[in-house]
């Protein structure tokens, strides 16, 4: 390793330039990285070899939350999806986990706009803001447009159950991660279990779908390059994805990405018009919205508490995590509201 380079914590570049001139044509030799911003959860990086540029994304370090930070089902949706009308980086390799202890997954590089604040969301004209939304929500409805079978992704999940699962799933989720008693958590998971409805269908869903998920054409807001941050892939319900993609627009979301999330902006269209547009694109009935709201709602809150806990531990790295911790109660009280019709 040269003396001018600096290697981010949870990478040991020797071994990746090891794997690269085994698993990457016409990689140049010498890799350098950096810590990119985003992503709360799993570590993300940009590689170079002066030539070429590519991201490689690992579990964070300490994860608690094993079924969160899955790169070998990342990678497999994203290298079965490249053929797609679904907008994703192309596949490159997959390292497991001898090569860093942990498996990673490594797909080129999209040159891009990645809104990650409301300062960038609001440098838009309101016009290209609105457009990029509903870029968004009819990019979300593409994705569930594809045949699983027809792309290899056949075996990726189980459709059937697939609600009842996440509500135990995440219930589970808080059990790791939680560093605190909290009853709206409890009641919030109870309020779920008892109003669980069949799925409303089966679809590949990506788990975690918001605008700072998406890089965008620079010169075209509305249209979506790429869709990234796929390690909570799996095929169930469309409709779990549109509520989770609602709730990000939940102000008490802004803390876990640092006060500024540029999804609970007020320059957004409101959420009623994007579930309508996604109801026309999909042709989907949001008969129970309510639900999936809900659900949504406790995802992100035992999500955040998880970021939060590993903050505790001093195993976060990058800025911002200090506050993540005060959304968790809000998250949940937001999410039984949202289920307050059916009480």
């Amino acid at each position: 390793m040269t003396a001018d380079r600096s290697t981010p914590d949870g990478l040991d570049l020797p071994a990746l330039e090891a794997f690269f001139a085994g698993h990457v044509p016409g990689f140049g030799g010498t890799l350098r990285a950096e810590l990119l911003q985003g992503g709360r959860s799993n570590l993300t990086y940009l590689l170079s070899d002066g030539r070429r540029r590519w991201v490689l994304r690992r579990p964070p370090l300490g994860g608690l939350t094993p079924s969160a930070h899955d790169m070998g089902r990342e990678y497999r949706v994203v290298a079965a999806l490249g053929n797609s009308d679904v907008p994703v980086a192309r596949a490159v390799a997959f390292a497991e986990a001898d090569v860093l202890g942990v498996p990673c997954s490594i797909v080129e590089y999209v040159e891009g706009s990645v809104l990650r604040t409301t300062g960038q969301l609001h440098a838009l004209s309101d016009p290209d803001i609105a457009r990029c939304a509903y870029g968004l929500v009819d990019a979300l409805a593409r994705l569930h447009a594809v045949d699983p079978v027809a792309v290899g992704l056949g075996g990726f999940g189980r459709p059937e159950g697939y609600l009842g699962r996440q509500v135990r799933r995440w219930r589970d989720q808080w059990e790791r991660v939680r560093t605190r008693s909290l009853g709206d958590i409890e009641r919030l998971h109870a309020r779920l279990a008892d109003l669980c409805p069949q799925e409303s269908g089966a679809s590949i869903v990506h788990g975690d779908f918001r605008i700072d998920n998406a890089i965008l054409d620079p010169g075209d807001p509305g249209r979506v390059l790429a869709i990234v941050d796929w390690e909570m892939a799996t095929l169930g319900d469309p409709l779990a994805d549109l509520g989770l993609h609602l709730v990000y627009a939940d102000p008490a979301f802004a803390p876990v990405l640092a006060g500024s999330a540029p999804s609970t902006s007020d320059r957004l269209p409101p959420v009623e018009e994007l579930a309508q547009r996604y109801a026309e694109v999909a042709g989907r009935d949001l008969g129970r919205l309510d639900f999936y709201l809900g659900l949504g709602y406790f995802k992100i809150a035992v999500i955040a508490e998880g970021i939060h806990a590993r903050f505790q531990q001093g195993l976060t790295r990058g800025s911002g995590f200090e506050r993540v911790g005060e959304a968790v109660a809000p998250l949940a009280a937001a999410g039984l509201r949202a289920l307050a019709t059916n009480s």
